[in-house]
């Protein structure tokens, strides 16, 4: 390494040639990958890569987890299984099954669409209601999970 009045103005890489600091390797003309660069560069260099621990953890937890939550799959009072067809279902897949009745019978209101008009089947679920906004399904649907 060429030092001069304590400032480094040259490197020396591994064959020994040296570059300038001053004008930079890489730049917008030219390739971004060392090869082209630096054409003394070993070409049998390479980095050596370690696992880190999300990829242990990864490769330790073959096993599926178990469903949790609202994607556990409870059973269901008996006006609701008269809509979905199962007698134990998951919350989410209850509430596709009723978005997929709504809009398959074309249940929502045509002015605004925020509004569903129950017909027989979501009257028993939805506490007997004729209108029901639908930020309210989810809350009407809960006793229905035993």
């Amino acid at each position: 390494m060429a030092v001069s009045t304590g400032l480094i103005t040259s490197t020396t890489f591994l064959s020994g040639d040296t570059l300038s600091l001053a004008k930079p390797p890489f730049t917008s003309s030219s390739s971004s990958s060392l090869w082209f660069a630096y054409p003394n560069f070993p070409a049998n260099l390479r980095m050596v890569r370690s696992p880190t621990l999300a990829a242990v953890s990864k490769q330790a937890s073959t096993k599926p987890r178990e469903p949790r939550g609202i994607m556990k799959p409870r059973k269901v009072s008996p006006e609701m299984e008269a809509l979905v067809g199962v007698p134990e279902i998951s919350r989410t897949q209850a509430l596709k099954l009723i978005w997929a009745h709504i809009k398959g019978n074309n249940l929502q209101d045509p002015e605004n669409k925020r509004i569903i008009v129950c017909d027989d089947k979501l009257k028993k679920i939805f506490a007997g209601k004729d209108r029901v906004g639908f930020l309210e399904v989810a809350g009407l649907i809960t006793p229905h999970f035993l």
